[in-house]
């Protein structure tokens, strides 16, 4: 399972760890399908309302420029054919649209697995804020993100929440900057961007939407309850002794030394248990 630290701008909190679900940021890119949604993206974007007038639809032209017979030229009957200056266009653009159908699933296979290519060579990065309180400060929530990605000019992917209004009004006018809310997340600006960077929260609201696609429609599967969250790791301190045995908490998941063991799987153990005591029973 890949991981990210969480980085804390005021330097208050603790060195801590997220665990990003395999299903999301761990997944092979699918480079042929990746391409085809970004096209598909890039053309929905056209607005294809271009026009060229045919000689029909150009004003005059209506009376014949010379006798048909005895000039020596090409016989006319209008000025406005496509030979003539100002004449109309032939096979011109019309307008129409430039929509292709991508399936929802599509979209966010390809959307997964660009993400999967950021986290994998270290361009993922998640905030646990701007380190902006009161007052919106575009100076501020640019040196966070300078000190993060290490480096200044890059193009930045900012996910934040739509509610968060300090953060869009502090880096809505960067222009290294693209901000984006989470529920608007896309291929084409995560493949445009050098870094992506999530607010914890937005990050939170990320997974557990992408989660409960993931999920099948009976909701009977374990895969659904461990994407759904993200796990945090707090870091030991130093000199300190880690148990590996013993069952803990983490992510909505229950995990028994090193194994996790999800609440369907619980429940699936105690539903075999209490069968087993009913035959003895009997």
């Amino acid at each position: 399972m890949p991981s990210v630290q969480i980085t804390d701008v005021t330097g208050d909190g603790g060195a801590t760890t997220v665990a990003l679900p395999d299903e999301l940021f761990d997944v092979q890119a699918n480079i042929p399908l990746m391409h085809q949604v970004v096209v598909a993206q890039l053309a929905a974007a056209r607005q294809g309302t271009h026009k060229a007038k045919n000689r029909g639809e150009v004003s005059g032209g209506g009376k014949k420029p010379y006798r048909q017979k005895g000039t020596g030229r090409a016989r006319q009957g209008s000025t406005r054919a496509p030979q003539f200056t100002g004449g109309g266009t032939v096979h011109g653009p019309v307008p129409h649209t430039y929509l292709q159908r991508t399936p929802k699933k599509m979209k966010a296979a390809a959307l997964r697995g660009a993400l999967s290519d950021r986290a994998r060579d270290g361009h993922l990065h998640v905030l646990s804020g701007l380190g902006i309180s009161g007052t919106p400060s575009t100076k501020q929530a640019v040196k966070a993100l300078a000190g993060l990605t290490g480096a200044t000019g890059r193009n930045v992917l900012v996910v934040v929440q739509r509610d968060d209004e300090l953060g869009w009004k502090s880096l809505r006018n960067v222009p290294s900057v693209h901000l984006i809310a989470a529920d608007q997340l896309n291929t084409y600006d995560v493949l445009v961007s050098d870094d992506v960077v999530f607010t914890r929260a937005a990050l939170e609201e990320y997974v557990a939407a992408a989660g409960a696609q993931l999920a099948p429609q009976d909701g009977g599967s374990a895969t659904a309850s461990t994407v759904s969250t993200v796990s945090t790791i707090e870091q030991p301190a130093a000199g300190t002794e880690t148990s590996t045995t013993g069952a803990g908490v983490a992510g909505g998941a229950v995990t028994a030394g090193s194994v996790p063991v999800t609440a369907v799987e619980l429940a699936a153990a105690d539903d075999a248990a209490a069968q087993t005591d009913e035959e003895d029973a009997q």
